[in-house]
């Protein structure tokens, strides 16, 4: 593959030469290298301004994030060759960390695959493409999957948000063998069926499985409540783990029939109950009816998506938190869990602790979680850190 140039402004490279491996348009020298000479999805040569290669970046000239570096050797650019070697080393870690096929495979930047997400449930496959470079070469990362793992089936489910932001068209598909719509797989020793094909992003959400594994320490004998609970992920682990009772609460009918189904596929049946509605609305219910629980586990979906949402994003947590903490016994402990790249980690406790103090409760951080090893953090690209689950025991005295 012949590659254009794609020439920075002087100094614009300091960032990328540090690691970083996105460029933004207003750091190109469009006099020397116009952006409207490239097409969404083409690699280019990344070069100084001074005329030096540093390497190749992926473009889409309509958006302002407009590179990102695929390799820091100009000799390669990022074809099948190369994904089969990145997907190599990715599978290595996780291979070595896991002892079961389900995790997530690729992680986008931090796998030097940027928007390419997979996710693994054994045989099947599950990827998610957000930019315009992989999009071009999907068939090539369908090929280089399929001699890496030979799977029995790919899902692309290629109808996120993100893919929006880079004005692709949206679609589910399968482009290699059979995948059916739900399948199976195990967390933490606990069974589930996930429905990958209609199910939220991949069908599951393995970013929070450390979590999960620090909670199933807490529940033994214990009341829970799970907000948010999608199909069970921390309800039914809590349950399986020697919850008394686990009470799942979720907007969809859909996503609660599989907490039902997981809770029956591990033998706790009799002890998942569910609630269907706003989890603001049921929290407030279950308040009036005067209920109690040893722990809540709060893990909404992101509330703060862009850096405008903040404000009135802090306060959707202030709130969903503060109802939580009026949930729990006089000694209880509260998960409290984001998945905003925006909200950091302090400014989270600073919520719990405002919360708190509003109830007139003691507040103590006793653990915390982020996102597993199958997440890997870019050291140089802090929104790769989203994942945070703040471990508090509340106290009256």
């Amino acid at each position: 593959m012949i590659c254009a140039p794609l020439r920075l402004k002087k100094n614009a490279d300091k960032r990328l030469r540090a690691g970083h491996l996105w460029i933004y348009s207003n750091e190109v020298d469009i006099a020397t290298t116009p952006l409207s000479g490239f097409t969404a999805g083409s690699q280019a040569v990344v070069e100084t301004s001074t005329g030096k290669p540093i390497g190749i970046a992926m473009v889409n000239p309509n958006t302002l994030l407009c590179g990102r570096i695929v390799s820091r050797d100009t000799q390669y650019t990022l074809d099948k060759s190369l994904l089969v070697h990145r997907i190599n080393i990715a599978r290595g870690l996780r291979d070595r960390l896991y002892p079961d096929p389900f995790y997530r495979l690729v992680y986008g930047d931090s796998d030097w695959l940027p928007g390419l997400v997979v996710d693994r449930f054994d045989d099947y496959l599950v990827v998610q493409i957000s930019t315009w470079g992989m999009e071009v070469i999907r068939e090539d990362i369908v090929e280089a999957l399929v001699k890496v793992l030979k799977p029995t089936g790919i899902l692309f489910r290629n109808n996120s948000l993100s893919r929006k932001l880079e004005a692709l068209p949206e679609y589910i598909e399968t482009p290699w063998g059979d995948v059916p719509d739900e399948v199976p797989m195990t967390e933490n020793g606990v069974q589930f069926i996930v429905p990958v094909r209609e199910g939220q992003k991949t069908g599951w959400f393995y970013d929070h499985r450390s979590a999960r594994t620090q909670l199933n320490g807490w529940v033994k004998g214990a009341r829970v409540l799970d907000v948010f609970s999608y199909v069970g992920g921390w309800g039914v682990q809590a349950a399986k783990a020697g919850a008394e009772e686990v009470f799942c609460v979720d907007s969809s009918a859909k996503a609660l029939e599989y907490v039902h189904k997981n809770a029956e596929l591990n033998g706790v049946g009799e002890k998942v109950a569910t609630y269907e509605g706003d989890a603001f609305a049921a929290l407030k219910e279950l308040h009036a009816g005067e209920q109690r629980f040893d722990v809540v586990i709060v893990d909404p979906p992101a509330f703060i998506k862009r850096k405008k949402d903040t404000r009135s994003g802090e306060q959707a947590y202030r709130r969903i938190n503060e109802m939580a903490m009026r949930l729990l016994k006089r000694d209880g402990l509260l998960v409290s869990c984001s998945c905003s790249m925006h909200l950091e980690r302090d400014r989270l406790l600073d919520i719990l602790r405002a919360a708190s103090r509003h109830l007139d409760r003691n507040l103590q951080l006793v653990a915390e979680c982020h996102q597993g090893a199958d997440h890997p953090i870019h050291p140089a690209i802090p929104e790769t850190a989203y994942i945070k689950a703040l471990f508090c025991r509340t106290t009256v005295e």
